[in-house]
């Protein structure tokens, strides 16, 4: 979660319902923030046709008059870009983020992520609060939670290429030890006690280096962009950039007890930011799903449950394998799962 926010400061947690999603967020938010001004929560509305829930609008009556949104979103950016404010993290998070159509009241945080120039707000007031334009400062990150069913909207490919996408999900061994150590968790307990360590989490995620060992990214990517490209879902140089950014980050700032491998850490690469592209029939993913499996392995093994465990990439060959078999159960699949 955090080497994804440091490579990419958009993030989009995406899964099974009451997994942890949106805790998770608030708890890294709250702990690493001093400030309640440095974190905005909003819940996505199904009646979001536009950008005025986040951005707000000119008063059309009143040409010195700007209305805020009530959702706090542009109080938060404000906060953010100002120059006393540039070492503070600060968060915002998007609750069900595809409750309503997100290339619809999104498109201007999508569109500036990339070029890095502000948002055109209005003409301006001498003195106004608001200023004409606000741009997304580099103290920012976005983290957009989403669950799939009959209600929500699926990411289009420009808007995943643009994060990075976590995939939440329950095992039976976990739902198993959960339910015999069933206990209430305190999450305001960590509120504040990684304050101190905000700065140096916005210089980190502002660090550009891509690392120096590449040899067996380079060689893994290869392979599949030349699967994906089949199928037209291969990456471009952004997403390519933005996994060796991630690698780096991982790399050089894990300092926990059991730290990643350089295989784990190119397996959860590979499902953020490669699977997340993937859907289609089972007439055009079937095939490609089986030749991803086997770029999984260091030998061919049989598509199955039971040989899961001996891919050097566990968590990418896992969610293929769903993903084969929702194909072969219901004729479509993709990344998300209903």
């Amino acid at each position: 979660f955090a080497f994804s926010l440091m490579a990419k400061r958009f993030l989009i947690l995406s899964g099974l319902a009451g997994s942890g999603k949106t805790q998770l967020a608030l708890a890294f938010a709250n702990a690493l923030i001093a400030d309640k001004k440095q974190l905005c929560v909003v819940s996505v509305g199904a009646d979001w046709t536009n950008r005025e829930p986040l951005l707000g609008f000119p008063n059309a009556l009143k040409d010195d008059e700007y209305v805020s949104p009530e959702s706090g979103v542009l109080d938060l950016l404000i906060e953010a870009n100002k120059e006393e404010n540039k070492e503070k993290p600060y968060f915002l998070i998007l609750d069900e983020m595809n409750m309503s159509y997100v290339e619809r009241y999104f498109a201007d945080f999508l569109s500036v992520m990339e070029s890095g120039e502000g948002i055109s707000l209005w003409k301006g007031s001498e003195n106004h609060p608001v200023p004409p334009t606000i741009s997304l400062p580099k103290n920012l990150f976005i983290i957009g939670t989403i669950n799939v069913d009959e209600t929500t909207y699926m990411f289009s490919p420009k808007v995943l290429d643009r994060a990075n996408v976590i995939e939440f999900k329950i095992s039976s061994d976990e739902m198993e030890n959960f339910l015999n150590e069933m206990k209430n968790v305190d999450r305001c307990s960590i509120n504040g006690k990684a304050a101190g360590m905000g700065a140096a989490f916005v210089n980190l995620a502002n660090v550009k280096d891509l690392g120096d060992d590449k040899e067996e990214a380079v060689k893994t990517l290869q392979k599949f962009f030349k699967e994906l490209k089949k199928v037209n879902a291969e990456f471009g140089y952004r997403t390519a950039t933005e996994i060796f950014r991630y690698i780096a980050q991982a790399k050089k700032n894990d300092d926990t007890k059991v730290q990643l491998t350089s295989h784990d850490i190119l397996d959860t690469a590979i499902i953020q930011k490669l699977l997340p592209k993937l859907h289609g029939s089972r007439k055009k993913l079937e095939p490609v799903l089986a030749q991803l499996w086997k770029l999984c392995f260091t030998e061919e093994v049989h598509i199955a449950r039971e040989n899961v465990d001996k891919a050097i990439f566990k968590e990418s060959a896992d969610k293929i394998l769903r993903m084969y078999e929702a194909a072969n159960a219901n004729g479509f699949t993709s990344f998300a799962e209903a």
